[in-house]
């Protein structure tokens, strides 16, 4: 008689050990069905959220998105066996469209920063970029130095909603700041005399110096910051960040990745695709 509280107390153990390994499994199996990377599968497609920037994404002369981004972004849907949707979304609004669900990861130029990381999750990084500047030679011919560009005249002008804002206030802090919705916007700004000097990521300062060799220059040689580059993708998806944690290394680690972004960042011979 004495022992049959003890086995009572045991049973009831048992009993709520199920059911909570019961739970559990229940929880990760909707864990699993509500991961994106479920969904993609299932649906077939993979929706890729982006913007325009040379040579990260671009346009061809056929109308056809074109970069390194792209090339990303085809490669990652090929493994997935999957089809890719490309949804080019302004800048501006793109982390508000992959929470509202209008696409399942941002494959973008993105570099990781705090205020951004409260709002999304980002991979590990794939890319590195930084910030450049190029010069207008009839208004900035003279300035050689960042610190020449840190006066309360120069207006600089840049892409509203990237990290060239942060980069220019922080390294010339005086400067006057135009915003604009595109980079094309911000060079012809510089063209004509409007701003002394465009901040913009690497290697677009560089591509358009030698495009208007006879208009503008780059003051510094390099990029004057290092950004690393991830996916985002919404947070509580810890099945899907893992998966693309994983491809990106594995693509690294065979040198896909560099030898894309040899091609379209150090080479011109796509040039031709869109000029």
């Amino acid at each position: 008689m004495r022992c049959r509280p003890f086995l009572s107390l045991a049973l009831l153990l048992a009993l709520t050990l199920l059911a909570a390994t019961s739970a559990s499994a229940a929880a990760r199996a909707d864990l699993v069905k509500e991961s994106t990377l479920e969904q993609v599968l299932q649906r077939g497609t993979l929706r890729v959220g982006f913007s325009t920037f040379v040579p990260w994404a671009m346009q061809d002369k056929r109308g056809e998105f074109v970069g390194f981004e792209i090339d990303v972004a085809r490669r990652l849907a090929q493994d997935m066996g999957v089809k890719i949707v490309f949804e080019p979304t302004q800048w501006s609004g793109i982390i508000p469209a992959l929470l509202t669900g209008k696409f399942d990861v941002i494959i973008g130029g993105m570099s990781i920063q705090p205020q951004r990381a409260l709002k999304v999750n980002f991979t590990v990084p794939y890319e590195y970029s930084g910030m450049s500047i190029v010069a207008g030679k009839k208004f900035a011919g003279k300035m050689k130095t960042l610190a020449d560009f840190n006066r309360p005249e120069v207006i600089l002008a840049m892409r509203q909603g990237t990290t060239a804002v942060e980069a220019a206030k922080k390294h010339m802090p005086k400067a006057q700041v135009k915003l604009f919705d595109n980079e094309a916007q911000t060079i012809q700004e510089a063209l004509n005399g409007r701003a002394t000097a465009v901040v913009a990521s690497d290697p677009f300062p560089a591509f358009q110096a030698l495009k208007h060799p006879d208009k503008l220059y780059l003051p510094v040689a390099k990029p004057f910051t290092k950004e690393p580059i991830a996916f985002a993708v919404r947070k509580g998806d810890p099945d899907f960040l893992n998966f693309l944690d994983g491809w990106i290394r594995m693509v690294e680690d065979e040198g896909w990745l560099a030898e894309r972004h040899n091609y379209w960042f150090r080479t011109n011979a796509w040039k031709g695709l869109v000029e």
